[in-house]
């Protein structure tokens, strides 16, 4: 099951990572008031963030995470583990516990495939399939098995140096997961803050044609020394969640799905999250990319009237 379970994770969560760090020229072109409020909201470098006020009896945490890592990057910054400690439950943007639930994955992998009987090839040129073909023999994943999965899944496997057994064989570390062994450790509940039925619907909102440019455009970044995920990976391991905002201005590739990707779910977190507070002291691990800017979790929580302080390393 962890072979299910680390594949779920990154054909879904990280692509949703990745995606949420891009944005449009609609975003660019925000008024003064919003540029002024974004850089207030994120500037502190910190990947946890404590949750106070706005009637609440005790502080919640909001943490940034990073779906996959290098097992020599990932780290915990200081005060996380005093946060889980004091908090009694554990929400995610999916419930990690659905994730060890054979009757409801199986059926789930079944939608990364396309509608029809269209292909990989149908979507992308000749030279281009040539290139998508190269980078999955590198990995060790011959393409001809995975022509037909929807190609936003296949574009987690292009990004960085992706090892397909880095998980088992403990080269790679998934900050869900291991935040997911505490729960289950501390005897704490766990939850999502939306359905995996619903993560995996929003790639029906990006046409294939789109998805396979996105593809290509992660294929290629990664085989030049401009691989955004590696700048990606810098700007977490700094607790720079402002940078990472900054790091999202600079692509417009996604520009017509960024709501669907990113606002839109930062939205629809803000009333559970305000619920579940009200009942229990409650750690939120949520994608980096979800935290910064105008319309990131940090923002709305405030704008709802919460104090959002970074815990200092």
């Amino acid at each position: 099951m962890t072979n299910t379970k680390y594949l779920l994770l990154s054909l879904i969560s990280m692509i949703l990572f990745n995606s949420s760090c891009k944005t449009s020229e609609t975003t660019k072109a925000m008024d003064s008031t919003a540029k002024a409020t974004m850089p207030e909201a994120s500037k502190a470098k910190s990947l946890l963030w404590e949750i106070s006020g706005n009637n609440l009896s005790e502080s919640s945490y909001l943490f940034g995470t990073i779906h996959m890592i290098e097992s020599k990057d990932y780290f915990l910054p200081q005060g996380t583990l005093s946060a889980i400690d004091e908090t009694s439950k554990m929400m995610f943007e999916i419930d990690m516990a659905e994730m060890s639930d054979p009757m409801k994955l199986m059926p789930l992998l079944q939608k990364a495939y396309m509608r029809g009987d269209t292909t990989l090839k149908d979507l992308v040129t000749p030279e281009d399939y040539t290139l998508v073909e190269a980078k999955f023999k590198e990995i060790g994943m011959p393409l001809f098995l995975l022509e037909r999965i929807k190609p936003m899944f296949l574009s987690v496997f292009a990004t960085g140096d992706f090892d397909p057994q880095g998980m088992e064989n403990g080269t790679i570390k998934s900050y869900e997961m291991e935040f997911a062994k505490m729960a289950e450790d501390g005897n704490k509940s766990t939850g999502g803050l939306e359905s995996i039925e619903y993560q995996i619907g929003i790639f029906d909102a990006i046409p294939y044609k789109d998805q396979a440019d996105m593809l290509m455009e992660a294929i290629k970044s990664s085989d030049t020394e401009d691989d955004s995920f590696v700048k990606l990976v810098n700007l977490y391991k700094e607790q720079d969640v402002h940078g990472l905002y900054e790091m999202m201005k600079e692509d417009d590739s996604i520009e017509e799905f960024e709501d669907v990707l990113l606002f839109q779910r930062n939205r629809n977190w803000i009333p559970i999250m305000e619920e579940e507070m009200k009942k229990e002291r409650v750690f939120f691990a949520v994608g980096a990319g979800h935290l910064g800017g105008d319309m990131g979790v940090i923002n709305l929580l405030r704008k709802q009237g919460y104090k959002v302080s970074a815990v200092k390393s």
